[in-house]
């Protein structure tokens, strides 16, 4: 196509997924036809007032291979824009070291945040063929007055050079009673990734004797997992046919079997999906063995706790069990906590050690964890199965077609969002991946082609659709209990909860029905769209007075900034001393079960308190299939739903919910006021039952585990006939 002529396709694309696929076309171009023309070209375009040009010029002149392409990308270091000094760290990490590159990048790792992690991981490689430079370097700048969060990351940094250059520095940080605490923490965690070192052994065992028992004492507990570290197998997998071991994470969530977190910060619908799953796999329905015989869920948690699921997982030989991933630091959101990569590394390598042995991986998303996760699967030779998604693509797109993103701001809004690094993520671990997962979509082969940019029907073997499920079980339970109470019989204690919440509302909106949505507090999930909606228009044509508002999810008392952002935006709808007689009900999130009751008991009502024939709303930006929504469909309610994505694929339109375009709130809007109209006119349980149906025969999560059983198995099948076929090399 030619250099010249790529820019012009980035730049005349229609859609910005074009821009951002096309973007591969012009580094093809680059490594076929280097040259001084082309680097002449790139340069120029990575001044262009078209930040997606700009950004796809950088990356291309990484593959151009040529020391005035070297110069070139060094100099971007210094760019004004912070979003291309982000991009420019990013492609160095894949060129040969640049002296003069290394104290700037030493630099972003002091400033932090996603740009200090890519110029981190740029480090880390450069480390493997100068580490005297990189490790002098690194140990220079500890010797300025930085803060102690830049020392942590300098001092991580610094573990990450594997010469022996950095051990002596690490050993007088990890030892130095008046350095801070967070510095030193991080020097013992480097210290357990330098095995052959007695005097690293001894300062660790000196360590860890100082803490009377686990949790007492962080040093001490650090030290241990560092002693846990140094004396673990590098060989964790010895596959030998039988019952299979799978081990499946999400790090942005404290997951534990009762889902007490459930709708807590980043505890969404995937840290329920992740624990009913693990059960359904290990137990699944029928007298026949299963196919999975051990579950491995990995999640964050605190230092003690990570000791503890180590020896746990140690000792353990079947069954669901939960591993524990000490990120170091307060909980933060997704979208934040790239900068954990480290230590979600090691975190993740242990508990796998840990297990003895392990099949296969099963990552699920673009973030930290799966980014660690490959890492450390490529390192001990485990398989990875990837649930592939167009995430953030189908945020992209729907930005996009908004107005809200476009070419002039793409890379403003990246250096917040990450868009370029995540897209270009999924499209990495899903072409490693020794097998594809797919949610169904209406157009799956034509929007992974699209969006994506992945032909599933290239290589059909290695990619296989299965649909989320749900514990239809829960949902029964708490169907029946509502339905009981609704017709006066005992409330539990669950719906009790939920009529003392429901009394806050003052006596003229007790007649009203429910406008209900379960889900963290995002912007992607769009529950202060949801409240702009419902409280739109005029008196008398508002949503707001024909229905109460309920959203469950978020931690209101301690919330997140992505929590914050939405709050904040409900707060300026509806003032917070005044939801409850506006008719708006946010009583944070709470476990799973109590969800499904109070889910069941909008289709109900609760007499006195709400009128029954509810709609539940989820007004996310994308919804790749949709855990909230089919709960709350086999609850019998109506819904309403994204038109893109797997909710198309279950939610009949005008029948069991209403598909509509969520990002645009007029259309949300009349949608949620066309549910309650269809809802209102509703004298038979045909409808609900319908729903219900619906996902009873497609949805379930034992239909769910029995696909995946199936994906496991051909997984383990190909990687022992791969073992079987190697010759060690003599």
């Amino acid at each position: 196509m030619g250099i010249q002529t790529s820019l012009d396709a980035i730049r005349d694309a229609d859609r910005l997924i074009d821009s951002m696929r096309l973007a591969d076309d012009l580094a093809f171009e680059a490594s076929r036809d280097g040259g001084v023309r082309t680097i002449r070209l790139l340069t120029a375009a990575t001044a262009d007032r078209d930040q997606v040009v700009a950004i796809a010029a950088t990356h291309a002149l990484g593959q151009v291979f040529d020391q005035q392409a070297d110069l070139a990308i060094s100099r971007l270091l210094s760019d004004a824009r912070p979003f291309i000094r982000e991009h420019a760290a990013w492609v160095l990490g894949s060129r040969l070291p640049r002296f003069d590159a290394i104290g700037r990048l030493i630099g972003m790792v002091v400033a932090g945040g996603f740009t200090g992690m890519l110029a981190q991981r740029a480090l880390e490689q450069w480390a493997a063929a100068i580490p005297d430079h990189i490790g002098v370097a690194l140990e220079g700048t500890l010797l300025g007055g930085h803060p102690v969060d830049a020392r942590v990351r300098l001092v991580e940094t610094l573990g990450l050079v594997r010469n022996r250059i950095a051990t002596r520095p690490l050993l007088a940080l990890a030892g130095n009673a008046s350095e801070a605490e967070a510095v030193r923490v991080a020097a013992i965690s480097a210290l357990g990734q330098r095995g052959g070192d007695r005097a690293v052994v001894e300062l660790l065992t000196e360590l860890a004797d100082l803490g009377s028992q686990p949790g007492s004492d962080l040093l001490a507990d650090v030290a241990r997992l560092a002693l846990v570290d140094l004396s673990a197998s590098t060989q964790v997998r010895v596959s030998a046919g039988g019952p299979l071991t799978i081990a499946q994470l999400f790090l942005h969530a404290d997951i534990d079997a009762g889902l007490t977190h459930a709708g807590s910060g980043d505890n969404g619908g995937i840290a329920t999906l992740l624990v009913r799953l693990g059960d359904a796999l290990t137990a699944p329905a029928g007298s026949e063995p299963p196919i999975v015989e051990r579950v491995l869920t990995l999640s964050r948690g605190s230092v003690a706790s990570a000791l503890a699921s180590v020896v746990e997982i140690s000792g353990a030989q079947t069954g669901h069990d939960y591993g524990r991933v000490p990120l170091l630091t307060d909980p933060v959101a997704s979208a934040a906590a790239w900068p954990l990569r480290v230590a979600a590394r090691r975190g993740i390598r242990r508990i796998l050690r840990a297990a003895g042995g392990v099949d296969a991986l099963h990552l699920r998303m673009a973030d930290v964890g799966s980014l660690a996760a490959a890492d450390v699967a490529r390192e001990l030779d485990i398989p990875v199965i990837f649930t592939v998604a167009p995430d953030p693509h189908a945020v992209i797109h729907s930005l996009d077609q908004s107005g809200s993103l476009g070419h002039a701001d793409f890379g403003d809004v990246d250096i917040v969002e990450h868009f370029w690094f995540r897209a270009r993520l999924v499209q990495q671990l899903a072409g490693n991946a020794a097998h594809t997962v797919l949610f169904p979509r209406p157009e799956l082969a034509r929007d992974m082609k699209e969006l994506v940019g992945i032909d599933i029907a290239a290589h059909p073997e290695r990619h296989s659709i299965v649909p989320e499920g749900i514990d239809l079980g829960v949902v029964d339970r708490a169907v029946a209990e509502a339905s009981a109470a609704a017709g006066g019989g005992a409330e539990s204690h669950a719906l009790g909860e939920l009529r003392a919440l429901l009394e806050e509302l003052p006596s003229d909106r007790r007649d009203l029905p429910l406008l209900v949505s379960v889900g963290r507090f995002h912007r992607v999930k769009g529950m202060a769209s949801i409240v702009e909606a419902w409280a739109a228009g005029e008196p008398g044509t508002r949503l707001r007075d024909r229905a109460n508002l309920l959203l469950i999810g978020g931690d209101l008392a301690h919330p997140s900034l992505d929590e914050r952002e939405q709050l904040e935006r409900m707060n300026a709808i509806v003032p917070q001393g005044s939801r409850a007689a506006a008719g708006l009900l946010l009583p944070g999130h709470r476990p799973n079960d109590t969800v499904a009751r109070w889910v069941a008991a909008a289709r109900f009502g609760v007499p006195g308190l709400v009128a029954p024939n509810g709609v539940y709303v989820c007004g996310s930006l994308k919804e790749e299939f949709g855990i909230a929504l089919l709960e709350a469909m086999a609850s019998g309610l109506f819904v309403v739903a994204p038109a893109g994505g797997g909710p198309a694929t279950y939610v009949e339109q005008g029948v069991t919910g209403i598909l509509t375009t969520t990002w645009d709130l007029e259309q949300l809007r009349v949608s949620m006021a066309a549910a309650l109209d269809l809802t209102a006119d509703e004298r038979t349980e045909d409808r609900a039952a319908e729903s219900r149906r619906v996902v009873a025969d497609k949805f379930t999560i034992g239909a769910m585990a029995a696909a995946l059983s199936t994906v496991y198995l051909a997984v383990g099948e190909e990687e022992r006939r791969q073992q079987d076929l190697s010759v060690p090399i003599r």
